[in-house]
């Protein structure tokens, strides 16, 4: 059975900083392209980053370009998105996503998702 569950969220001041983990159980992790997207109420998904199987090429949306990093660690099958000088128009539901072989174009990754966890809530005050 897979399971992959999202941590790290929380309410920050604009301008903070959190890390995101996701970590993945029942599925072989390095088979799998990885990447993150959020939700906003009442707003679309949103494909911010992804990451290849090995680590070697990794994809940001404009949104977050700079400010967010993606990271994996296939031994600990864990991903990681460190975010950095957030904004309020961060503020969203963040998943963890599976997608097989490779990333897809980032506007297609929720989409594609094989599988994702529950979400983790990022708050960003003004």
């Amino acid at each position: 059975q897979v399971q992959v569950v999202e941590s790290g969220g929380g309410l920050v001041q604009a301008g903070g900083s959190l890390r995101l983990s996701c970590t993945t159980s029942g599925l072989t992790f390095d088979d799998y392209a990885m990447g993150w997207f959020r939700q906003a109420p009442g707003k679309e998904r949103e494909g911010l980053a992804c990451i290849s199987w090995d680590g070697s090429l990794t994809y940001y949306a404009d949104s977050v370009k700079v400010r967010f990093t993606i990271s994996r660690d296939n031994p600990e099958n864990t991903l990681y998105l460190r975010m950095n000088s957030l904004k309020p128009e961060d503020t969203a539901m963040y998943y963890c996503a599976a997608v097989e072989v490779r990333c897809p174009v980032l506007s297609r990754l929720a989409d594609e998702t094989k599988y994702r966890g529950q979400g983790t809530q990022v708050t960003v005050s003004s």
